[in-house]
């Protein structure tokens, strides 16, 4: 198994992204990786790990670089030399496996549809991401790849993220439910109430319509919506998650007795933390493409890095896009896909 990594996306690229890499090599077997980036700029960081004469990394060369402030569209038209391109080319020929890209979200989307294009029957991919919940952890989908969708796309939105919450969550009938206004099926705009109307007719455990509320509640494991109110959400829980801590730390430093309650409760506040980690994940998903494509936040860390690869080599190895298709099978035909 091979799986190709842009080394040059991210904020803290490409030191991040070599260092997350060498530590993926030295805890996991079982694959090997193709490095994309700028070869002269990224040689030091190699030799610093060894990697530059490792038989498990092979070194493409890549001449440009997609920004973080560029427009995705623009980009991936004027830059086709860039090492998120090249990477997901390789992918697309067949040469690696997965692709793993930190960074700028709309170029991986991008060049993973024009290189990789999306699976048989699929319209749209979509970004899973996983949320905390009370108990346990909630996927959303889509969480920004599409800022436009129709009710069928949102019908294979479900029955991809039922899969991959199998997989990930090891759950074996997840729950499913419609981001909407309110929980009555005549709630929400007109994509939504038909898209209500597919998922009730699909052989998915679709619970109905579900609030923003409801992600952290436990009552429902998969949650649908464009990825326009995907994205809005998924930023809005990261705004308030550092607030939060802001606020906890505000708080317990006020004055020296509460210092020393905060000391005693570092633990706990350890384990809070570590509830929404998204680390631990290191990149969500693009499901739908053909192939594997997991794509890290921006400002990733080695060990975001690193976790990315193995989720990718993880997906690989559990056949995701094979049991994707088996389902949408049995579901396209409800869904009047293409009709």
């Amino acid at each position: 198994m091979k799986i190709a990594i842009d080394a040059m996306g991210g904020d803290y690229a490409p030191a991040s992204v070599i260092d997350g890499t060498a530590e993926a090599l030295n805890a996991y077997t079982g694959f090997d990786v193709v490095l994309v980036g700028h070869l002269e700029e990224i040689k030091p960081l190699l030799q610093k790990h060894g990697l530059d004469k490792n038989p498990r990394v092979q070194l493409v060369h890549a001449e440009q670089v997609v920004n973080m402030d560029e427009s995705s569209t623009t980009a991936i038209r004027a830059k086709k030399g860039s090492s998120v391109t090249v990477a997901a080319g390789i992918v697309g020929k067949g040469d690696a496996d997965a692709l793993v890209t930190i960074g700028h979200t709309g170029a991986a989307v991008a060049a993973t549809m024009i290189k990789m294009r999306t699976l048989p029957g699929v319209e749209r991919p979509a970004i899973a991401v996983i949320l905390p919940s009370k108990e346990g952890r909630t996927v959303l989908l889509d969480a920004g790849a599409n800022v436009e969708c129709s009710s069928a796309n949102l019908a294979q939105f479900a029955v991809m993220g039922e899969i991959y919450s199998k997989i990930i969550l090891g759950l074996d009938s997840p729950k499913i439910g419609l981001m909407s206004v309110g929980d009555e099926d005549t709630k929400g705009n007109d994509m939504t109430k038909e898209a209500f109307k597919l998922l009730s007719n699909m052989p998915i455990n679709f619970i109905g319509n579900v609030e923003g509320c409801d992600i952290f509640k436990d009552r429902v494991d998969v949650v649908v919506c464009d990825g326009f109110v995907g994205n809005v959400v998924l930023k809005a829980c990261e705004g308030l998650s550092k607030a939060v801590f802001h606020w906890l730390k505000k708080a317990f430093t006020k004055n020296p007795l509460r210092i020393a309650t905060a000391l005693l409760a570092l633990k706990p506040f350890a384990e809070l933390k570590g509830m929404g980690d998204q680390e631990e994940y290191g990149g969500a998903p693009l499901l739908g493409v053909n192939r594997i494509c997991i794509i890290g936040h921006g400002s990733s860390s080695p060990k975001a890095v690193k976790n990315a690869i193995r989720v990718a080599v993880e997906l690989v190895n559990k056949n995701l896009n094979e049991e994707i298709l088996k389902k949408l099978q049995a579901s396209n035909a409800m869904i009047n896909v293409g009709h």
